[in-house]
């Protein structure tokens, strides 16, 4: 079965691993006859997984509150936007061109309504 080294391992399988770590910490002379899978350096990728995977859960809390500081900044914006629209009707009145300057639709461009004949 081929692995993609790219994708997030299950749960499951750290949980398993890590169990698999301890087991062999149990074990006195375990020496392996490549140095690579010896006790010190497992014990140095098991610390290095758990100080990136917590380096990354302050990264995604840090992302959220800047998430959350841009929402907030964006309808401050936005809520400032529209009250000063209405400030604008306020002081040049609803058929200004400085109303629609701003955006607003002139109430002489609203087409009147039509009322359907009665049907009988």
């Amino acid at each position: 079965m081929a692995r993609d080294e790219s994708k997030r391992l299950k749960p499951s399988v750290i949980e398993s691993d890590k169990d698999s770590f301890a087991g062999l910490k149990t074990i006195t002379n375990y020496a392996p006859a490549n140095p690579d899978y010896a006790a010190l350096a497992l014990g140095t990728a098991e610390a290095r997984m758990l100080s990136t995977q917590q380096l990354e859960a302050q990264a995604e809390a840090a992302l959220e509150a800047a998430r959350d500081n841009a929402v907030k900044a964006e309808w401050d914006y936005h809520n400032l936007v529209l009250g000063m629209k209405d400030q604008v009707v306020a002081q040049y009145g609803r058929d200004s061109n400085e109303a629609q300057t701003v955006g607003r639709k002139k109430t002489s461009e609203f087409s009147a309504r039509k009322r359907k004949p009665p049907t009988s």
